[in-house]
Parts: C-alpha cells; structure tokens; sequence
C-alpha cells in the first residue's frame, strides 16, 4: 500500500471521527504526495515518498520555529502537523547506528586517524547510505566529534 493510499485511508478515519486538525494536515501531506506524483507523471518510489514526508516535516519546523510566541494557533497547527507527519515518516537512525556506518566508511577510505581535511571524502561516501535515515546534522555532528579525537 503506497503512502498517498496510506494518507487517504487516515484522511477518511479523520473526517469521520471530525478531527478537523489532524484532517487538515494529512490533506497537506496528501497533497504534497499527490502533485510529486503528478510531476513525476509516476508512480512514486518508497525513498521519494519517504522524502516528501520528510520535506514537510521540515517545513512544519521552521514555521514552528519563526512563529510568533504570540501566536498560539500557528505554533498548535506546527505541532499538530509534526505528530501526524511522524507517522508516515521513515524509522530515524540513533546515534549507534550512525556511528557503526561511520566505522564502516573510515575502514572503506583507510583512515584510521582522520583529519579535518578528511572531512569532505568521508561526508562524501557517509551521507548516501544515511540519507531519509538520519538527520544531516547529526551526522555532521559526529562526523566533527570523530574528527576531534
């Protein structure tokens, strides 16, 4: 069952259950699914779907973070946003797991003491196998801490 099918099935549960905020957002969710795959003129793959999700996760979050403190309807529609996004969005990984991938990286390229300038050929060969898995700023993060030590 494909992610826009997934959407519409919540979607329906929400309107019969006059949950108009969590309908509200699967509506933007659904259609940001919805017109992918129209410009895409496809079907759309897991790793698109997952994307897009993730996309307005994002998006829900910097709006969360440039509301007002003041204005409480944006800052409960964000997180409203937020809890439903997180359903559909793909399993994170923790920090372990980044780290084992790390570890897997550094044996690939030889380094055993990585440098600042190794920075770039590891980020390089790390981010396309955590990518839609992992937040790009932890990543950067214990990429930087592995490099300090």
């Amino acid at each position: 069952m494909s992610k826009i099918d997934q959407v519409r099935a919540e979607m329906m549960t929400a309107m019969k259950q006059k949950d108009k905020p969590r309908k509200d957002a699967l509506s933007l969710l659904l259609s940001a699914l919805k017109n992918k795959a129209i410009d895409k003129r496809a079907e759309l793959t897991e790793q698109e779907e997952n994307d897009i999700v993730l996309h307005e996760m994002k998006q829900a979050r910097e709006t969360l973070e440039s509301a007002p403190a003041d204005r409480q309807d944006i800052i409960d529609e964000c997180n409203t946003r937020l809890a439903v996004y997180s359903e559909f969005a793909p399993q994170q990984m923790d920090e372990t797991k980044i780290n084992g991938v790390l570890d897997e990286v550094l044996a690939e390229l030889g380094l055993e003491a990585p440098g600042k300038q190794d920075k770039g050929r590891i980020m390089k060969a790390l981010m396309p196998r955590v990518k839609g898995r992992a937040d790009g700023g932890l990543v950067n993060r214990l990429v930087q801490q592995r490099l300090q030590q």
